[in-house]
């Protein structure tokens, strides 16, 4: 009877510092209006949804959402050196 009730306690500890671990931070999907900020380490700004390459933006340069999406990508105006109008792909947001 004793060692059941350690079992059980044992149990219930384990399971208490498996819930007690913080999550990792998930990335957002862009929302349309709102300038976000990229989490990813780079994130590539395209002519159209999978085109050419037009430049990168880096973790914590900032992307405002103008919409619309088409195939995982957001359509939007990239910030810093970039600084124009494109696609990204959509889902590596803060």
């Amino acid at each position: 009877m004793v060692s059941l009730r350690r079992a059980a306690l044992a149990a219930a500890l384990v399971a208490a510092m498996v819930t007690a671990v913080p999550a990792p931070a998930l990335a957002a999907n862009g929302r349309i209006g709102v300038r976000e900020t990229v989490c990813a380490q780079s994130l590539f700004v395209r002519t159209d949804p999978g085109g050419a390459w037009m430049g990168t933006l880096y973790q914590g340069e900032t992307f405002t959402v103008q919409g619309p999406r088409s195939g995982g990508y957001i359509y939007g105006f990239a910030y810093g050196h970039v600084n124009r109008h494109g696609w990204v792909q959509d889902g590596w947001f803060c």
